[in-house]
């Protein structure tokens, strides 16, 4: 069993006796303060991952064993441990963290410098585990990137095929994720990956699935499809028959049983591997399913509308009630250097060339969930933090924030904060003293997911898309 007495920066276990003398409250807050502005990246955050966090590990139950494992191993490390504190958590909240959290609900798309969640203390005797869970909570930050990069993209598509497209159905297949391997852990592989899945349908990053089943309800969050990589071509040999024969081979295997199959084409000569698979279009047209084929190397554009030419000219192509030309069962995806100019820059020369969106789709691997020389996937991307906003000092309710006069960004709200809607466009207020402590505005669009060691969330992670 881990020990959640241990998920705690060193600094903050001599916290308890840095607080003003007779303090029996502490309120925090999450926020974005901002963040990297660009073309597309929105001033927004797209909020998920917190009821994961909190089924996950508030969920643990502190024990007198976890108790003695902590106090051994942080007075060795130097600092100080309130070992009688803990267990009144054991004695009295059967190992449960005495705290309230509340935060918006998770697939809300919310403007930045907005509440997103509150901490509270609920026992005056334990008012610093507010601060304590910050190290915890905090993380939320890295589902909330990945949905909101992910989201961006899903608008920024969306609008393309809006135009060039006469339905949206591939919509949710536009972007898959092939960021599994360049993640920095398992855990993070799923649930980044099960955040790129509140917007889109497509995944290779399997441990997603599991994070969807086992955290927000959902039998299967994301699908996939037969797929090569190298290995399996160039297994064949090292020309283009030998690569027509691995084709061959792959059609033999799929073509009959799945409606869409993906094969990277780029081993040798795309070019003459675009001309390869003209020549078995009619083990592919006679199934009426379609093939997928992949470039994964050399400049994006120009492989692309190269394939898409040649293509058209060997399996023919339909024009759809918007003019766009649309490929019969065959289509490209895009997976190698994708990042938002990419995706854009391709998408405008589709459309310069009158061809509809629906010829491609795009996947992203570490960018997506970890970032690479182009992104940064970071707790700064949208400059997340929590701070303390107020605090109860011998009775009387105080503001606390911080103001640096050399860094005017980092200055914090003050007060007992809430979140409203008002005219439809979301609205941090400030409690006053009308709201007692427990109380909040009539109009609070923040919920309750966890109080005392009660869980109030349980969402589907089909409720969070449809939000």
């Amino acid at each position: 069993m881990e020990n959640i007495i241990l998920m705690s920066d060193s600094y903050k276990y001599s916290h308890p006796h840095q607080y003003p003398p007779k303090t029996t409250y502490v309120h925090n807050y999450l926020e974005s303060r901002g963040g990297n502005e660009s073309t597309f990246l929105l001033p927004y955050t797209k909020f998920f991952g917190l009821q994961y966090i909190i089924k996950r590990y508030l969920s643990i139950k502190v024990t007198n064993e976890m108790i003695k494992e902590a106090e051994q191993i942080l007075l060795l490390h130097g600092v100080p441990f309130e070992k009688e504190a803990w267990e009144i958590i054991v004695n009295e909240y059967d190992g449960y963290i005495p705290i309230k959290i509340r935060a918006v609900k998770e697939g809300l798309v919310i403007p930045r410098k907005n509440v997103l969640m509150t901490i509270e203390s609920t026992d005056s005797r334990l008012f610093w585990l507010v601060g304590w869970v910050e190290t915890l909570l905090l993380k939320v930050w890295y589902p909330i990137t990945v949905s909101t990069l992910s989201y961006n993209v899903y608008e920024m598509i969306k609008e393309f095929m809006e135009e060039t497209c006469d339905t949206l159905d591939k919509l949710p297949f536009m972007l898959h994720d092939f960021g599994y391997r360049g993640a920095s852990s398992e855990e993070s592989a799923s649930i980044g990956g099960l955040a790129h899945l509140t917007n889109f349908s497509g995944t290779d990053t399997v441990g997603a699935l599991v994070y969807g089943r086992k955290y927000y309800n959902e039998e299967m969050a994301g699908f996939s499809i037969p797929a090569s990589e190298h290995s399996t071509i160039t297994a064949w040999g090292c020309n283009s028959d030998d690569e027509k024969r691995a084709f061959k081979n792959f059609l033999d295997q799929f073509c009959n049983k799945y409606p869409l199959f993906a094969c990277v084409s780029d081993s040798f000569d795309f070019s003459l591997a675009i001309d390869k698979w003209g020549e078995l279009k009619e083990d592919i047209q006679k199934t009426g399913n379609t093939l997928v084929i992949r470039p994964d190397s050399g400049d994006a554009k120009s492989n692309i509308l190269m394939a898409l030419e040649k293509l058209e000219k060997s399996f023919g192509y339909t024009v759809n009630k918007k003019g766009y030309k649309v490929l019969k069962n065959v289509a490209l995806i895009q997976g190698d250097g994708v990042y938002f100019n990419e995706i854009y820059d391709i998408l405008k020369m589709l459309q310069e060339h009158s061809y509809s969106a629906d010829n491609i789709a795009f996947g992203i691997g570490g960018a997506l969930l970890q970032g690479n020389e182009k992104s940064s996937i970071n707790r700064d991307t949208h400059k997340f933090a929590i701070k303390c906003s107020a605090v109860v000092v011998d009775g009387n309710l105080k503001d606390v924030y911080k103001n640096p006069i050399t860094d005017q960004g980092k200055k914090s709200k003050k007060g007992r904060l809430d979140l409203i809607k008002v005219n439809n466009e979301y609205k941090t207020v400030v409690l006053n003293e009308e709201y007692e402590i427990g109380q909040y505005h009539k109009d609070s669009v923040l919920k309750t997911y966890y109080e005392n060691g009660k869980i109030f969330c349980n969402d589907s992670l089909s409720d969070i898309k449809k939000r």
